[in-house]
């Protein structure tokens, strides 16, 4: 299994959803197939995880990459445009920020 270490060139991606408890499991369900049958069939796709607020308003995705380009080429993909399209229905806003592992504990 992967884990988080500053010893790596892999590009990190840190993903929030602002959802609301009644679409908080149906997102879930969306990121969950996103990830099983596309996202972690990507070149360059390493490992990622999703977590759940407990008052069900926020999701974290967690995901780590190869290399930066491998995110984006994902990213910018006609399958995963579509799906974006989908996931934007079910929530107030998504952003996927890029960073770099400063230290780890």
């Amino acid at each position: 299994m992967p884990h988080i270490t500053t010893d790596t060139s892999h590009q990190t991606v840190i993903t929030t959803f602002e959802v609301t408890p009644g679409t908080c499991q149906d997102l879930l369900d969306l990121l969950t197939d996103a990830y099983e049958t596309f996202i972690s069939c990507q070149s360059g796709f390493v490992a990622a995880g999703l977590h759940v607020n407990d008052a069900q308003t926020r999701i974290a995705n967690y995901s780590q990459w190869r290399a930066r380009e491998d995110f984006q080429a994902m990213l910018r993909s006609d399958e995963m445009r579509a799906r974006n399209r989908k996931i934007n229905e079910l929530c107030k806003n998504f952003e996927p920020v890029m960073y770099d592992v400063a230290a780890t504990f």
